[in-house]
């Protein structure tokens, strides 16, 4: 598979040739304690260093810790008090989430700074950053649930949380879709609290077990309803009727694309038959295939995620119309419906593990190649500064 295909057309391209960077960032966390905090810390990063190493190396942070919890809870039963036969995680785990977490949360601070600093800023970091982002937007929620442990006595078993990992998601992808029709990135409040809170999470469980999380307040509500409540109350309130707000105003002030209605929820389309995609198979699996390997059930999902969301952001970003269809539906509906037909739980299973292979291979092999065609477009380097030829 060559890392030369070129997936951009000439019109994304000549869109990235007038691209220019506009973002709005009013949230109290963000300007008062983060943006001083970064400003401190990317004055020690040398000026040699690119950007996009920063992001890169911050994005591993995610993938180690993501890794981590899988081969010390795969099945995320560690925290589950129904399953006392499986050994709680040692505290170290949960104090090298927080480390690595904490690394990545701040690399992605500083990277833009660093760009400033280094005068290298482009659409290509951008695009870098936030498809990035679009990964590890599913692969921290599936990291957060090993603290909780997936029994419906305290926490919520793999069906609820496959609500829980859409509503992250969704709220992610509802920012590009806002500036696909604004044409202005307004970082949304949530973001900063929920990463501090996650870091501050994996710091007290770190000190007190994950057994503190194990609780139940009167009426029945369990530690998982508190959870859930608070990331469905906070989307309601802090992202869906603002993003739904800044597009409602400027249609009205006239300053975003002006898209007619079918074309402005063109990016919903995908997002869509994606949750469509995998809420049916969840219903329809002969093996109860989310019960039986959730993880790799939610990292299939948050890779095909990843890719709907990288297209959009490249649609938006070079002011092109999005894609309303992606390809790695057509294996995930045949894997479906294989399924469905023959009723062989292995069978499934192993389907569902190729489909991993699969997606990741395709979704790395766009992501490496959308990047060398920028940088040869461009003429820069994604991880090195580019010595003045003055």
């Amino acid at each position: 598979m060559s890392l030369e295909h070129e997936y951009l057309k000439q019109d994304h391209l000549n869109g990235f040739d007038n691209y220019k960077y506009n973002c709005r960032d009013t949230g109290v966390l963000s300007i008062y304690v983060m943006h001083p905090f970064w400003n401190w810390v990317v004055q020690y990063c040398p000026k040699n260093i690119a950007p996009n190493l920063l992001t890169f190396t911050g994005f591993l942070c995610t993938v180690a810790m993501y890794l981590m919890f899988t081969i010390m809870d795969y099945d995320f039963m560690a925290s589950d008090p129904d399953h006392p036969e499986v050994p709680h995680l040692p505290r170290w785990v949960w104090f090298s989430a927080a480390i690595l977490l904490f690394l990545a949360y701040t690399l992605d601070g500083i990277d833009g700074k660093q760009a400033r600093r280094t005068g290298t800023s482009g659409p290509l970091g951008e695009l870098f950053d936030h498809g990035l982002d679009s990964y590890t937007a599913g692969l921290i929620p599936a990291t957060m649930y090993s603290i909780f442990g997936r029994g419906a006595r305290y926490s919520v078993p793999p069906h609820r949380m496959f609500f829980t990992m859409c509503n992250v998601l969704v709220n992610f992808y509802l920012t590009h879709f806002e500036k696909y029709n604004t044409g202005v990135m307004f970082l949304p409040w949530g973001y900063d609290f929920t990463m501090c809170g996650m870091i501050l999470v994996f710091l007290i469980t770190g000190f007190t077990g994950s057994d503190l999380w194990q609780y139940s307040l009167p009426g029945g509500i369990t530690n998982g309803m508190v959870v859930e409540g608070t990331l469905y109350i906070s989307a309601l309130i802090t992202n869906w009727p603002i993003v739904l707000y800044n597009i409602y105003k400027s249609y009205k002030e006239r300053t975003g694309y002006m898209r007619s209605f079918s074309e402005a929820v063109r990016p919903l389309v995908p997002l869509v038959l994606c949750y469509a995609i995998f809420y049916g198979w969840i219903l329809e699996s002969p093996s109860d295939i989310i019960e039986r390997d959730p993880r790799a059930f939610f990292l299939l999902m948050g890779t095909i995620f990843s890719n709907i969301s990288s297209r959009l952001i490249v649609a938006q970003m070079s002011g092109t119309r999005c894609d309303w269809w992606n390809w790695m539906f057509l294996p995930t509906i045949l894997v479906i419906v294989i399924s469905g037909i023959t009723q062989w739980a292995t069978l499934e299973l192993f389907l569902l593990y190729a489909l991993n292979v699969g997606a990741t291979a395709a979704h790395l092999h766009y992501g490496t190649c959308v990047v060398r065609q920028m940088c040869r477009h461009f003429k820069i380097n994604c991880f090195t500064i580019k010595k003045s030829s003055d």
